[in-house]
């Protein structure tokens, strides 16, 4: 029988899953990305100096990522030495939005589908049938009360969490996660100007000064943000895979694994980062190569050309267009199909022995929960790894402060050449994002973003080989067809952005 989930909700943008499911088993998927936005195209002609600010339109959810991948690309092209303030500054912004992103994904996104709302009815001593809740939670909100129930209703059948006292914990956790989000997002602003879409962002650094006062209140905004990641998120995450292990076999994807690398340490073209860069295949690491990069289309809604480097990549809307049924590109590295996103980047970074504090962590939780590190590759494996890169990075953060020069210059002089091209890569929070940029009589002539759900949520590609989301949902048994609640876990353990994978 086949089974359309979607709307998939407590995600971002608009996206419907359709599953094959024979004896309780899913045997086939289609993502379907079901807009079209065409950044590509309105970008041609403009100023190359608008496109580190158009892109970060792409996503209101990860927009400095955008902004900073486009910075890269035109640092590339203009031949920009980068102040040292200037790239701490980037990172700065980013480090911060990917603490909030990582905290917004897992408590008010993903722990909805394990925690269980009657736990507060429970809690009060009430009867805590489903109907009784909605009913609650009904005359809550016409009172004018402001509780957390809502945007846990209404939800599929299955097992959800069965301790009543992790329950209200993850509920309380809900609720605070919120408050952090707030701060990590203020973080941010300090330099990036505003939250969403920074308007201090440029190739060559930033627009800010590195101020002692800025440097004082970040720090003292990022530390909260520290404490809430060690001493609550990493628990939570740790108390729902106790609660449910057997999503460690649940969701992995069938290909290999990219990333960028992500925070460099250096204003270097090709600084180390933090995270490092590189390609995992068959239990084998090599470096990027971005010309190995291409974009199928023959089951996605474009009648452009199949198959092409980024670089030469075009698009061609053709929504009537016979087999297609997804307004996504297939990338794919060397022809294989790859997983981006936390378990991506901690996986890369590990296999390479990079950050020590990669590895620790990664023993460290794999010992307490009894798994390998090769089940990151999982639905928990994908929280685990969004904590670990959060505890990392929220530690990386502070000592960047550390680096900033209160009297250096923040941004390098920008000359604008008549033509030349770049690529800018960087980590957005979801994963690899890669923006091309080609430059002719000083204006964008070719601009392209291959962006992390572009490749996780890829219909199948021309030698008909499914993207991750839909290699991780394959074999998947379900104990309802109609709901599959497994399926939706699956789901949101990517973290699926459909207003970038469409761009």
């Amino acid at each position: 029988m086949k089974v359309n989930l979607g709307p998939i909700t407590r995600i971002e943008g608009h996206l419907n899953i359709e599953t094959t499911v024979e004896n309780n088993t899913i045997v086939d998927a289609r993502c379907m990305g079901e807009m079209f936005r065409g950044f590509e195209v309105f970008l041609r002609g403009r100023d190359p100096l608008d496109a580190q600010q158009i892109t970060q339109r792409i996503c209101g959810v990860c927009p400095y990522a955008h902004a900073i991948a486009s910075s890269y690309a035109q640092e590339s092209v203009y031949k920009l030495n980068v102040p040292p303030n200037g790239r701490i500054m980037h990172n700065l912004i980013q480090g911060a939005n990917h603490l909030y992103d990582y905290l917004l994904q897992f408590y008010q996104l993903a722990a909805l589908d394990f925690v269980d709302i009657t736990a507060i009815l429970k809690y009060k001593g009430k009867d805590a049938d489903l109907l009784t809740v909605k009913n609650w939670v009904q005359s809550e909100l016409a009172s004018g009360k402001s509780y957390p129930a809502a945007p846990f209703l209404p939800r599929l059948s299955g097992k959800y969490i069965s301790d009543t006292d992790l329950n209200i914990g993850a509920i309380k956790h809900y609720i605070e996660a919120m408050e952090i989000q707030k701060k990590a997002n203020a973080a941010a602003a300090i330099f990036g100007g505003k939250f969403p879409h920074s308007t201090s962002i440029f190739p060559g650094g930033c627009t800010q000064n590195a101020r002692i006062d800025l440097i004082s209140s970040y720090q003292s905004l990022i530390r909260e943000v520290r404490d809430f990641y060690h001493n609550k998120y990493i628990p939570d995450v740790l108390a729902i895979a106790k609660a449910f292990p057997k999503y460690w076999e649940i969701g992995a994807s069938k290909g290999g694994f990219l990333s960028y690398g992500l925070l460099p340490l250096t204003s270097e073209a090709e600084s180390e980062r933090v995270f490092s860069s590189g390609v995992l295949l068959d239990g084998q690491i090599s470096p990027v190569n971005f010309e190995l990069i291409t974009e199928d289309v023959k089951h996605a809604k474009y009648s452009s050309p199949s198959g092409l480097k980024v670089k030469d990549s075009t698009l061609t809307p053709s929504p009537q267009k016979s087999g297609a049924y997804s307004w996504i590109k297939a990338p794919r590295y060397q022809g294989h199909m790859v997983e981006v996103g936390s378990a991506a980047r901690i996986l890369v970074d590990y296999h390479q022995g990079h950050n020590p504090k990669v590895k620790q962590l990664v023993e460290r939780f794999a010992g307490q929960t009894g798994i390998t590190p090769s089940k990151l590759n999982s639905v928990l494996g994908r929280y685990l790894s969004r904590a670990i890169c959060g505890a990392i990075i929220a530690d990386f953060l502070l000592d960047e402060t550390e680096r900033l020069d209160t009297k250096g210059p923040t941004i390098a002089d920008i000359r604008i050449p008549a033509s030349g091209e770049g690529f800018g890569a960087t980590e957005a929070s979801r994963g690899a994002l890669l923006h091309y940029i080609r430059i002719k009589d000083h204006k964008i002539e070719r601009y392209e973003c291959v962006v992390p759900t572009t490749w996780n949520a890829s219909p199948r590609d021309d030698n008909d080989q499914p993207g991750a989301m839909e290699s991780a949902l394959i074999g998947t048994k379900v104990n309802d067809p109609e709901d599959q609640i497994e399926a939706v876990r699956i789901m949101h353990s990517f973290d699926p952005c459909i207003a970038c994978a469409v761009h």
